[in-house]
Protein backbone atom coordinates (compact mmCIF):
# COMPACT_ATOMS: atom_id res chain seq x y z
CA UNK A 1 0.00 0.00 0.00
CA UNK A 2 3.03 2.49 1.02
CA UNK A 3 4.34 1.61 -2.09
CA UNK A 4 1.33 2.31 -4.61
CA UNK A 5 0.70 5.83 -2.43
CA UNK A 6 4.35 6.66 -3.27
CA UNK A 7 4.03 5.72 -7.15
CA UNK A 8 1.11 8.12 -7.06
CA UNK A 9 3.07 10.65 -5.62
CA UNK A 10 5.58 10.74 -8.51
CA UNK A 11 3.59 10.56 -10.75
CA UNK A 12 1.88 13.42 -10.24
CA UNK A 13 4.95 14.91 -9.58
CA UNK A 14 5.71 14.38 -12.84
CA UNK A 15 3.00 14.76 -14.59
CA UNK A 16 2.78 18.63 -12.38
CA UNK A 17 3.28 21.42 -15.05
CA UNK A 18 6.27 24.04 -14.39
CA UNK A 19 4.96 27.18 -12.92
CA UNK A 20 6.48 28.99 -16.10
CA UNK A 21 4.91 26.38 -18.50
CA UNK A 22 1.59 28.81 -19.05
CA UNK A 23 3.27 31.54 -19.62
CA UNK A 24 6.51 32.83 -20.88
CA UNK A 25 9.33 32.56 -19.04
CA UNK A 26 12.19 34.87 -17.86
CA UNK A 27 15.16 32.74 -16.93
CA UNK A 28 18.47 34.02 -15.64
CA UNK A 29 21.91 32.60 -15.96
CA UNK A 30 23.90 34.35 -13.60
CA UNK A 31 26.05 33.94 -10.76
CA UNK A 32 25.59 35.57 -6.56
CA UNK A 33 25.07 38.94 -7.81
CA UNK A 34 21.70 37.59 -9.00
CA UNK A 35 20.72 35.00 -6.65
CA UNK A 36 22.69 35.07 -3.28
CA UNK A 37 19.93 34.00 -0.58
CA UNK A 38 17.73 35.64 1.56
CA UNK A 39 16.98 38.01 -1.77
CA UNK A 40 20.50 39.25 -1.59
CA UNK A 41 20.73 38.73 -5.60
CA UNK A 42 18.40 41.24 -8.22
CA UNK A 43 17.12 38.55 -9.57
CA UNK A 44 15.36 37.22 -6.41
CA UNK A 45 13.31 40.89 -7.16
CA UNK A 46 13.09 40.49 -10.50
CA UNK A 47 9.48 39.17 -10.17
CA UNK A 48 7.83 42.46 -8.17
CA UNK A 49 8.00 44.40 -11.57
CA UNK A 50 6.31 41.35 -13.71
CA UNK A 51 2.74 40.46 -13.85
CA UNK A 52 2.86 37.12 -12.36
CA UNK A 53 0.09 35.57 -14.98
CA UNK A 54 1.02 36.78 -17.74
CA UNK A 55 5.22 36.22 -17.32
CA UNK A 56 7.19 33.74 -15.22
CA UNK A 57 10.61 34.87 -13.45
CA UNK A 58 12.66 31.62 -13.26
CA UNK A 59 15.97 32.57 -11.41
CA UNK A 60 18.57 29.97 -12.49
CA UNK A 61 21.09 32.20 -10.94
CA UNK A 62 24.02 30.34 -8.95
CA UNK A 63 26.64 31.89 -6.08
CA UNK A 64 30.01 31.36 -6.91
CA UNK A 65 29.97 30.28 -10.86
CA UNK A 66 31.61 31.78 -13.93
CA UNK A 67 30.22 31.46 -17.50
CA UNK A 68 32.61 28.22 -17.77
CA UNK A 69 31.56 26.50 -14.40
CA UNK A 70 27.79 27.68 -15.18
CA UNK A 71 27.47 25.94 -18.32
CA UNK A 72 29.92 22.40 -17.30
CA UNK A 73 28.11 22.09 -13.78
CA UNK A 74 25.15 21.57 -16.11
CA UNK A 75 22.88 24.45 -14.56
CA UNK A 76 22.54 26.28 -17.99
CA UNK A 77 21.69 22.84 -19.51
CA UNK A 78 18.63 22.88 -17.19
CA UNK A 79 17.70 25.67 -18.60
CA UNK A 80 18.00 24.80 -22.27
CA UNK A 81 15.71 21.90 -21.63
CA UNK A 82 13.19 23.88 -19.99
CA UNK A 83 13.29 26.87 -22.58
CA UNK A 84 10.03 27.53 -25.07
CA UNK A 85 9.16 29.53 -28.41
CA UNK A 86 8.63 33.03 -26.73
CA UNK A 87 11.00 32.75 -23.42
CA UNK A 88 13.94 35.48 -22.60
CA UNK A 89 17.17 34.12 -21.34
CA UNK A 90 19.04 36.92 -19.56
CA UNK A 91 22.72 36.44 -19.39
CA UNK A 92 25.01 38.00 -16.50
CA UNK A 93 28.45 36.82 -15.78
CA UNK A 94 31.89 37.84 -15.35
CA UNK A 95 32.41 38.04 -11.28
CA UNK A 96 34.25 35.00 -11.07
CA UNK A 97 35.45 34.47 -14.91
CA UNK A 98 38.68 35.89 -13.80
CA UNK A 99 39.31 33.22 -11.02
CA UNK A 100 42.38 31.02 -11.53
CA UNK A 101 41.46 28.65 -14.68
CA UNK A 102 42.81 25.62 -12.70
CA UNK A 103 43.65 25.07 -8.67
CA UNK A 104 42.23 22.60 -6.27
CA UNK A 105 40.09 25.76 -4.73
CA UNK A 106 37.08 26.29 -7.42
CA UNK A 107 39.12 26.31 -10.91
CA UNK A 108 36.22 28.58 -12.48
CA UNK A 109 38.19 31.07 -14.63
CA UNK A 110 37.63 31.56 -18.21
CA UNK A 111 40.48 32.66 -21.25
CA UNK A 112 40.03 36.54 -21.30
CA UNK A 113 39.20 36.79 -24.80
CA UNK A 114 36.33 36.34 -27.76
CA UNK A 115 37.96 34.07 -29.17
CA UNK A 116 38.62 30.34 -30.33
CA UNK A 117 41.47 29.59 -28.33
CA UNK A 118 41.30 27.13 -25.54
CA UNK A 119 43.50 25.76 -22.55
CA UNK A 120 43.52 21.70 -21.90
CA UNK A 121 43.61 20.79 -18.34
CA UNK A 122 43.51 18.01 -16.00
CA UNK A 123 40.84 19.86 -13.32
CA UNK A 124 42.50 19.72 -9.81
CA UNK A 125 38.54 20.48 -8.39
CA UNK A 126 36.95 17.66 -10.18
CA UNK A 127 39.62 15.18 -11.01
CA UNK A 128 38.52 15.58 -14.89
CA UNK A 129 40.72 16.41 -18.21
CA UNK A 130 38.87 19.87 -19.01
CA UNK A 131 39.20 21.99 -22.05
CA UNK A 132 38.51 25.59 -21.09
CA UNK A 133 37.41 28.24 -23.94
CA UNK A 134 36.97 31.85 -23.32
CA UNK A 135 34.68 33.75 -21.73
CA UNK A 136 33.10 34.96 -25.57
CA UNK A 137 33.04 31.28 -25.92
CA UNK A 138 30.68 30.16 -23.38
CA UNK A 139 28.79 33.21 -23.68
CA UNK A 140 28.39 32.55 -27.56
CA UNK A 141 27.47 29.12 -26.67
CA UNK A 142 23.89 30.79 -24.67
CA UNK A 143 23.39 32.85 -26.91
CA UNK A 144 23.05 29.88 -29.93
CA UNK A 145 21.26 27.54 -27.54
CA UNK A 146 18.87 29.91 -26.56
CA UNK A 147 17.88 31.06 -30.21
CA UNK A 148 17.63 27.70 -31.19
CA UNK A 149 14.88 26.65 -28.74
CA UNK A 150 13.03 30.02 -30.25
CA UNK A 151 14.28 32.26 -26.75
CA UNK A 152 15.44 35.83 -26.88
CA UNK A 153 18.83 36.32 -25.25
CA UNK A 154 19.77 39.39 -23.66
CA UNK A 155 23.14 40.01 -22.27
CA UNK A 156 24.06 42.40 -19.44
CA UNK A 157 27.12 43.60 -18.24
CA UNK A 158 28.14 43.14 -14.89
CA UNK A 159 26.62 44.83 -11.50
CA UNK A 160 28.62 47.91 -10.27
CA UNK A 161 30.84 47.10 -7.12
CA UNK A 162 31.50 49.43 -4.22
CA UNK A 163 34.54 50.55 -4.83
CA UNK A 164 35.32 54.53 -5.82
CA UNK A 165 38.45 55.63 -7.45
CA UNK A 166 39.14 58.84 -7.80
CA UNK A 167 35.74 59.55 -5.90
CA UNK A 168 33.75 57.89 -8.58
CA UNK A 169 32.34 54.72 -9.11
CA UNK A 170 34.23 51.75 -11.13
CA UNK A 171 33.09 51.95 -14.51
CA UNK A 172 35.65 49.71 -16.85
CA UNK A 173 35.83 45.92 -16.52
CA UNK A 174 37.79 43.55 -19.33
CA UNK A 175 34.41 41.33 -18.99
CA UNK A 176 32.17 44.06 -18.81
CA UNK A 177 33.84 45.28 -22.04
CA UNK A 178 33.85 41.77 -23.33
CA UNK A 179 30.12 41.05 -22.73
CA UNK A 180 29.49 44.42 -24.99
CA UNK A 181 31.59 42.96 -27.63
CA UNK A 182 29.98 39.63 -27.88
CA UNK A 183 26.72 41.20 -27.57
CA UNK A 184 27.91 43.51 -30.99
CA UNK A 185 29.28 40.70 -32.66
CA UNK A 186 26.10 38.14 -32.25
CA UNK A 187 23.46 40.50 -33.00
CA UNK A 188 22.15 40.38 -29.03
CA UNK A 189 20.51 43.14 -27.04
CA UNK A 190 23.38 44.69 -24.39
CA UNK A 191 22.22 46.46 -21.12
CA UNK A 192 25.08 48.27 -19.41
CA UNK A 193 24.20 47.37 -16.02
CA UNK A 194 27.08 48.58 -14.49
CA UNK A 195 27.09 51.83 -16.10
CA UNK A 196 23.92 52.18 -15.24
CA UNK A 197 24.38 51.29 -11.16
CA UNK A 198 27.23 53.39 -11.32
CA UNK A 199 24.83 56.71 -12.48
CA UNK A 200 22.46 55.66 -9.23
CA UNK A 201 25.26 55.03 -6.90
CA UNK A 202 26.63 58.14 -7.30
CA UNK A 203 23.55 60.09 -6.47
CA UNK A 204 22.95 58.21 -3.50
CA UNK A 205 26.15 58.93 -2.45
CA UNK A 206 29.39 56.62 -0.55
CA UNK A 207 27.36 56.93 2.63
CA UNK A 208 23.90 55.49 1.50
CA UNK A 209 26.13 52.45 -1.06
CA UNK A 210 28.02 51.50 1.95
CA UNK A 211 24.90 50.56 3.78
CA UNK A 212 23.95 48.47 0.50
CA UNK A 213 27.37 45.89 0.76
CA UNK A 214 27.12 44.78 4.49
CA UNK A 215 29.90 41.89 3.79
CA UNK A 216 32.05 43.05 0.56
CA UNK A 217 32.53 45.35 -2.61
CA UNK A 218 30.69 43.14 -4.35
CA UNK A 219 27.49 41.72 -2.73
CA UNK A 220 24.14 44.10 -2.03
CA UNK A 221 22.00 43.30 0.65
CA UNK A 222 18.11 42.98 0.04
CA UNK A 223 17.66 47.08 -0.63
CA UNK A 224 20.99 47.12 -2.99
CA UNK A 225 19.45 43.67 -4.99
CA UNK A 226 16.24 45.68 -5.49
CA UNK A 227 17.77 48.62 -7.07
CA UNK A 228 19.41 46.38 -8.77
CA UNK A 229 16.55 44.31 -10.15
CA UNK A 230 14.46 48.15 -11.05
CA UNK A 231 17.78 49.13 -13.00
CA UNK A 232 17.40 45.81 -15.32
CA UNK A 233 13.67 46.90 -15.96
CA UNK A 234 14.98 50.05 -16.46
CA UNK A 235 17.16 48.34 -19.25
CA UNK A 236 14.95 46.12 -20.49
CA UNK A 237 12.43 49.17 -21.32
CA UNK A 238 15.07 51.32 -22.97
CA UNK A 239 15.63 48.09 -25.66
CA UNK A 240 14.19 47.97 -28.88
CA UNK A 241 10.81 45.92 -28.91
CA UNK A 242 12.02 43.80 -25.98
CA UNK A 243 9.42 41.25 -25.14
CA UNK A 244 9.48 41.45 -21.95
CA UNK A 245 8.32 44.91 -21.13
CA UNK A 246 4.84 44.14 -22.61
CA UNK A 247 4.52 41.98 -19.34
CA UNK A 248 5.18 44.74 -16.91
CA UNK A 249 3.08 45.39 -14.00
CA UNK A 250 2.11 48.84 -12.27
CA UNK A 251 5.76 48.91 -10.49
CA UNK A 252 7.56 48.00 -13.58
CA UNK A 253 5.13 50.57 -15.29
CA UNK A 254 6.75 53.15 -12.92
CA UNK A 255 10.23 52.72 -13.90
CA UNK A 256 11.79 55.03 -16.64
CA UNK A 257 13.58 53.73 -19.90
CA UNK A 258 17.07 54.04 -19.12
CA UNK A 259 19.07 56.80 -21.05
CA UNK A 260 23.04 56.82 -21.52
CA UNK A 261 23.33 60.50 -21.42
CA UNK A 262 21.50 61.67 -18.02
CA UNK A 263 22.10 60.66 -14.36
CA UNK A 264 18.87 59.47 -12.96
CA UNK A 265 17.66 61.63 -9.50
CA UNK A 266 15.95 59.91 -6.82
CA UNK A 267 13.03 59.82 -5.93
CA UNK A 268 11.45 60.83 -2.71
CA UNK A 269 10.72 57.28 -1.49
CA UNK A 270 13.99 55.18 -0.95
CA UNK A 271 14.99 52.68 -2.85
CA UNK A 272 11.43 52.57 -4.46
CA UNK A 273 11.68 52.79 -8.18
CA UNK A 274 14.85 54.55 -8.71
CA UNK A 275 14.30 55.73 -12.74
CA UNK A 276 11.84 58.42 -13.08
CA UNK A 277 11.08 59.96 -15.78
CA UNK A 278 11.97 63.42 -14.21
CA UNK A 279 15.86 62.68 -14.92
CA UNK A 280 17.78 65.84 -15.55
CA UNK A 281 21.70 66.03 -15.38
CA UNK A 282 23.91 66.61 -12.13
CA UNK A 283 24.87 69.58 -11.18
CA UNK A 284 22.39 71.57 -13.68
CA UNK A 285 23.84 74.85 -13.99
CA UNK A 286 20.51 76.34 -14.07
CA UNK A 287 19.81 75.69 -11.06
CA UNK A 288 21.13 76.88 -8.02
CA UNK A 289 23.60 75.35 -5.60
CA UNK A 290 24.12 74.39 -2.36
CA UNK A 291 28.07 74.49 -1.42
CA UNK A 292 29.44 72.55 1.83
CA UNK A 293 32.91 73.66 3.38
CA UNK A 294 34.17 72.34 6.02
CA UNK A 295 37.00 70.01 7.74
CA UNK A 296 36.42 66.18 8.32
CA UNK A 297 33.80 65.95 10.23
CA UNK A 298 31.67 67.67 7.03
CA UNK A 299 34.12 65.58 4.42
CA UNK A 300 36.94 63.18 5.33
CA UNK A 301 40.17 63.35 3.28
CA UNK A 302 39.82 64.81 -0.03
CA UNK A 303 37.15 62.00 -1.48
CA UNK A 304 35.03 61.48 1.12
CA UNK A 305 34.34 58.11 0.35
CA UNK A 306 34.56 56.35 4.25
CA UNK A 307 38.29 55.73 4.48
CA UNK A 308 38.64 53.89 7.73
CA UNK A 309 34.70 54.07 8.60
CA UNK A 310 35.21 57.87 8.71
CA UNK A 311 32.25 59.29 7.72
CA UNK A 312 30.66 63.12 7.90
CA UNK A 313 28.02 64.54 7.50
CA UNK A 314 28.45 66.93 4.10
CA UNK A 315 27.97 63.36 2.31
CA UNK A 316 24.61 62.24 3.24
CA UNK A 317 22.68 65.54 3.60
CA UNK A 318 22.62 65.91 0.17
CA UNK A 319 19.87 63.00 0.49
CA UNK A 320 17.14 65.48 1.42
CA UNK A 321 17.03 68.13 -1.21
CA UNK A 322 15.19 67.79 -4.33
CA UNK A 323 18.01 67.63 -6.49
CA UNK A 324 15.53 68.19 -9.75
CA UNK A 325 15.23 71.70 -7.67
CA UNK A 326 19.05 72.32 -6.76
CA UNK A 327 22.64 71.22 -6.58
CA UNK A 328 23.98 69.66 -3.54
CA UNK A 329 28.25 69.82 -3.95
CA UNK A 330 30.50 69.20 -0.57
CA UNK A 331 33.21 70.95 -0.95
CA UNK A 332 34.61 70.32 2.86
CA UNK A 333 38.59 68.95 2.88
CA UNK A 334 39.65 66.89 6.06
CA UNK A 335 42.32 68.31 8.22
CA UNK A 336 41.89 71.51 7.75
CA UNK A 337 40.65 75.12 9.81
CA UNK A 338 39.11 77.84 8.57
CA UNK A 339 42.64 79.48 8.21
CA UNK A 340 44.32 76.85 6.13
CA UNK A 341 41.24 76.02 3.96
CA UNK A 342 41.63 79.04 2.56
CA UNK A 343 45.28 79.55 2.48
CA UNK A 344 45.07 76.23 0.37
CA UNK A 345 42.92 77.82 -1.91
CA UNK A 346 39.98 75.56 -1.48
CA UNK A 347 37.69 78.37 -0.92
CA UNK A 348 38.80 80.34 -3.71
CA UNK A 349 37.63 76.97 -5.93
CA UNK A 350 34.31 77.57 -4.52
CA UNK A 351 34.22 81.04 -4.66
CA UNK A 352 34.61 80.91 -8.06
CA UNK A 353 31.80 79.21 -9.06
CA UNK A 354 29.33 80.71 -6.69
CA UNK A 355 26.56 82.54 -8.61
CA UNK A 356 23.25 84.43 -7.25
CA UNK A 357 21.12 82.50 -5.58
CA UNK A 358 23.43 79.89 -4.25
CA UNK A 359 23.89 79.14 -0.68
CA UNK A 360 27.01 78.45 1.18
CA UNK A 361 26.90 75.96 4.51
CA UNK A 362 30.21 75.66 6.44
CA UNK A 363 31.34 74.34 10.19
CA UNK A 364 35.14 74.77 11.18
CA UNK A 365 36.51 74.55 14.30
CA UNK A 366 37.69 71.08 15.13
CA UNK A 367 41.12 72.09 14.06
CA UNK A 368 41.19 75.77 14.58
CA UNK A 369 42.44 75.28 17.99
CA UNK A 370 45.69 73.62 17.02
CA UNK A 371 49.30 75.25 17.10
CA UNK A 372 49.38 78.42 14.89
CA UNK A 373 52.76 77.82 13.97
CA UNK A 374 54.47 74.66 13.86
CA UNK A 375 56.15 72.08 11.63
CA UNK A 376 53.57 69.33 11.33
CA UNK A 377 50.28 71.14 10.66
CA UNK A 378 50.40 75.36 11.22
CA UNK A 379 46.67 75.43 10.86
CA UNK A 380 45.47 76.88 14.27
CA UNK A 381 43.57 80.13 14.47
CA UNK A 382 43.68 82.93 17.09
CA UNK A 383 41.06 82.13 19.59
CA UNK A 384 37.77 84.46 19.19
CA UNK A 385 35.89 86.91 16.77
CA UNK A 386 37.87 89.37 16.91
CA UNK A 387 40.51 91.73 14.51
CA UNK A 388 43.38 90.81 16.11
CA UNK A 389 46.36 89.70 14.04
CA UNK A 390 49.59 87.30 14.45
CA UNK A 391 52.42 87.21 11.77
CA UNK A 392 54.60 84.49 11.31
CA UNK A 393 57.27 82.43 9.53
CA UNK A 394 54.94 79.28 8.83
CA UNK A 395 57.26 76.57 9.92
CA UNK A 396 55.51 74.43 7.41
CA UNK A 397 55.26 76.54 3.89
CA UNK A 398 58.19 78.45 4.89
CA UNK A 399 56.08 81.84 4.12
CA UNK A 400 55.53 84.89 6.07
CA UNK A 401 51.73 84.50 7.36
CA UNK A 402 49.35 87.14 9.17
CA UNK A 403 47.41 84.72 11.25
CA UNK A 404 43.74 86.13 11.76
CA UNK A 405 41.02 85.26 14.01
CA UNK A 406 38.76 82.16 13.73
CA UNK A 407 35.97 84.70 13.47
CA UNK A 408 37.73 86.69 11.08
CA UNK A 409 37.59 83.69 8.39
CA UNK A 410 34.22 83.02 9.00
CA UNK A 411 33.37 86.60 8.10
CA UNK A 412 35.19 86.57 5.13
CA UNK A 413 33.78 83.36 3.79
CA UNK A 414 30.26 84.93 4.68
CA UNK A 415 30.94 88.49 3.30
CA UNK A 416 32.28 86.95 0.34
CA UNK A 417 29.59 84.66 -0.55
CA UNK A 418 26.97 87.66 0.15
CA UNK A 419 29.15 89.83 -2.88
CA UNK A 420 27.96 87.01 -4.88
CA UNK A 421 24.53 87.01 -3.76
CA UNK A 422 24.92 83.64 -2.31
CA UNK A 423 23.28 83.08 1.43
CA UNK A 424 25.43 81.58 3.86
CA UNK A 425 24.89 79.35 6.97
CA UNK A 426 27.38 78.90 9.68
CA UNK A 427 26.91 76.06 11.87
CA UNK A 428 28.62 75.44 15.41
CA UNK A 429 30.94 73.06 15.24
CA UNK A 430 29.63 68.87 16.15
CA UNK A 431 30.34 67.64 19.58
CA UNK A 432 32.86 65.72 20.77
CA UNK A 433 32.50 62.25 22.61
CA UNK A 434 33.47 63.04 25.43
CA UNK A 435 30.75 62.37 28.25
CA UNK A 436 32.01 63.24 31.84
CA UNK A 437 30.98 60.88 34.73
CA UNK A 438 27.69 62.25 34.73
CA UNK A 439 26.67 61.64 31.48
CA UNK A 440 27.04 65.16 30.45
CA UNK A 441 28.66 66.24 27.16
CA UNK A 442 31.20 69.78 27.02
CA UNK A 443 29.55 72.47 24.86
CA UNK A 444 30.90 74.84 22.47
CA UNK A 445 28.74 77.80 24.04
CA UNK A 446 31.75 80.10 25.63
CA UNK A 447 34.49 79.08 22.85
CA UNK A 448 33.55 78.18 19.09
CA UNK A 449 30.17 77.84 19.45
CA UNK A 450 30.06 81.51 20.82
CA UNK A 451 32.91 82.89 18.15
CA UNK A 452 30.74 81.00 15.28
CA UNK A 453 27.31 82.90 16.21
CA UNK A 454 29.05 85.90 16.83
CA UNK A 455 30.54 85.82 12.97
CA UNK A 456 27.10 85.27 11.51
CA UNK A 457 25.75 87.88 12.89
CA UNK A 458 28.17 90.77 12.57
CA UNK A 459 28.64 89.43 8.87
CA UNK A 460 25.36 88.99 7.97
CA UNK A 461 25.25 85.01 7.95
CA UNK A 462 22.60 82.72 9.22
CA UNK A 463 23.31 80.44 12.28
CA UNK A 464 23.12 76.76 13.22
CA UNK A 465 23.79 75.84 17.08
CA UNK A 466 24.60 72.36 15.32
CA UNK A 467 26.99 71.64 18.57
CA UNK A 468 23.95 72.10 21.08
CA UNK A 469 21.27 70.25 18.86
CA UNK A 470 23.88 66.90 18.89
CA UNK A 471 24.59 67.09 22.45
CA UNK A 472 21.02 67.38 23.67
CA UNK A 473 20.32 64.42 22.08
CA UNK A 474 23.34 62.05 22.85
CA UNK A 475 22.96 63.19 26.31
CA UNK A 476 19.59 61.43 26.04
CA UNK A 477 20.65 58.36 24.19
CA UNK A 478 23.82 58.10 26.32
CA UNK A 479 26.95 57.22 26.03
CA UNK A 480 26.45 53.28 24.87
CA UNK A 481 24.33 54.52 22.15
CA UNK A 482 26.24 57.49 20.69
CA UNK A 483 29.45 55.27 20.85
CA UNK A 484 28.50 53.45 17.77
CA UNK A 485 27.71 56.97 16.05
CA UNK A 486 32.08 57.55 16.21
CA UNK A 487 33.82 55.71 13.83
CA UNK A 488 36.20 53.77 16.70
CA UNK A 489 36.36 53.44 20.41
CA UNK A 490 39.04 56.70 21.56
CA UNK A 491 38.19 58.82 18.58
CA UNK A 492 36.11 61.18 19.93
CA UNK A 493 35.73 63.24 16.66
CA UNK A 494 34.76 61.48 13.41
CA UNK A 495 31.77 59.91 13.10
CA UNK A 496 30.77 56.83 11.31
CA UNK A 497 28.15 56.31 8.61
CA UNK A 498 25.42 56.12 11.53
CA UNK A 499 27.12 59.25 12.83
CA UNK A 500 27.04 60.95 9.68
CA UNK A 501 23.67 60.21 8.69
CA UNK A 502 22.25 61.39 12.13
CA UNK A 503 24.35 64.49 11.93
CA UNK A 504 23.25 65.23 9.00
CA UNK A 505 19.78 65.42 10.06
CA UNK A 506 20.02 67.63 13.04
CA UNK A 507 21.21 70.11 9.97
CA UNK A 508 18.39 69.80 8.26
CA UNK A 509 16.44 70.28 11.17
CA UNK A 510 18.16 73.61 11.59
CA UNK A 511 17.84 74.84 8.04
CA UNK A 512 14.06 74.46 8.69
CA UNK A 513 14.04 76.63 11.68
CA UNK A 514 15.94 79.55 9.76
CA UNK A 515 13.87 82.37 9.17
CA UNK A 516 14.07 84.25 5.96
CA UNK A 517 16.28 81.91 4.80
CA UNK A 518 14.99 80.00 1.44
CA UNK A 519 17.17 77.00 1.98
CA UNK A 520 14.11 74.83 3.64
CA UNK A 521 12.45 75.11 0.05
CA UNK A 522 14.47 73.13 -1.58
CA UNK A 523 14.15 70.07 0.93
CA UNK A 524 12.10 67.30 0.11
CA UNK A 525 8.38 66.31 1.01
CA UNK A 526 9.65 63.20 2.41
CA UNK A 527 12.89 62.95 4.22
CA UNK A 528 15.46 59.91 3.38
CA UNK A 529 15.20 56.83 5.99
CA UNK A 530 18.16 56.38 7.29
Amino acid sequence: MKSSWLLLALTLITLEAPAWAGTPGLFIAGDSTASNGAENGWGSHLQKFFDPARLTVVNRARGGRSSRTFITEGLWDGIVADLKPGDIVLIQFGHNDGGPINDNYRARGSLRSLGEETEEIDNQVTGKHEVVHTYGWYLRKMIKESRDKGATPIILSLTARNVWPNGKVERSGIFSNLAREVSEETGVSFIPIREMTADQYEILGPVRVRELFPVDHTHTDSDGAFLNAAIVVSGLKALESCPATQYLNDEGQRVAPYASNIIVKQVEEWMTAPWMPDAQPVSDPGLPTLYVIGDSTVRTGSLGNGANGQWGWGAPIADYFDRRKINVENHAMGGTSSRTYRSLGLWDKVLNKIKPGDYVIMQFGHNDDGPINDGFRARGTIRGNGNEVEEIENQLTGRHEVVHSYGWYLRQFIAESRAKEARAIVCSPIPRNNFNGEGRLPRAREDWGLWARQAAQEAGGYFIDLNERIASIFEELGPDLVGPLYYAPGDHTHTSAAGAMFNARRVIEGIRALENCGLADYLKTVAPQF
